[in-house]
């Protein structure tokens, strides 16, 4: 399939499979939304502002799996986590409402991992090119390690699969994740409730515009 005609394809694919999804998982995702908001209280929702397509910030959508900083008197995502919130990244279903990003356009089904709007300067030019394709639900990187990987590892499956698109690999990746979830594997990173922070490539880091 040629590479202009795919992502034409690939976005019909989204919205299909996000509002087919939306509309079936419609029980499930009310009984989670209620053991969230028993256990973890108001709000029910994460939001937080992630980049998209080149960059362009959305509002990304999940299940709360933590408590507020203010509940338990630290910043700590260890801490905060719970066995709610460790149950549902366990088994993704944190990540029911981003099918709305899907639905919406903001997200596709597959791509790299929308990550902080504030590692935008610390990526290097390679590592960037993450953005030239939706973010996804799920990834290359998702499916091969996950949280376990370290963040250069990441970046090269990103890179990978932005130069690689193809509806075969698309269908790959999606059975893959659906077996990780399974085995839930990758979950955290050693040591971390989920992943740690990027602090940027050390050797390859782009410098400011006034040390160039």
């Amino acid at each position: 399939m040629a590479a202009s005609i795919y992502p034409r394809v690939k976005r019909a694919t989204d919205v299909l499979v996000a509002g087919a999804a939306l509309t079936l998982a419609s029980p499930l995702i009310g009984a989670v939304a209620i053991a969230v908001r028993c256990e973890l209280g108001s709000p029910v929702l994460f939001r937080q502002q992630r980049p998209g397509l080149h960059g362009a910030p959305f509002e990304l959508v999940k299940f709360r799996t933590m408590l507020l900083p203010d509940q338990v008197g630290t910043e700590e995502d260890a801490a905060r986590m719970t066995r709610l919130g460790q149950m549902l990244r366990a088994t993704s279903l944190d990540e029911l409402p981003t099918l709305w990003n899907v639905l919406r356009g903001d997200m596709s089904l597959v791509g790299p991992r929308p990550l902080l709007m504030s590692y935008l300067p610390l990526y290097t030019e390679q590592q960037a090119r993450r953005h030239d394709v939706r973010p996804g639900v799920t990834g290359l990187a998702q499916v091969s390690g996950r949280n376990a990987l370290s963040w250069e590892e990441r970046f090269v499956l990103d890179l990978d699969y932005v130069e690689r698109l193809t509806p075969l690999l698309d269908l790959v990746i999606l059975w893959r994740t659906v077996t990780a979830v399974f085995r839930r594997s990758g979950i955290s990173a050693p040591g971390q409730a989920t992943m740690s922070v990027f602090t940027g490539t050390i050797t390859s880091r782009r410098q400011p515009e006034g040390l160039r």
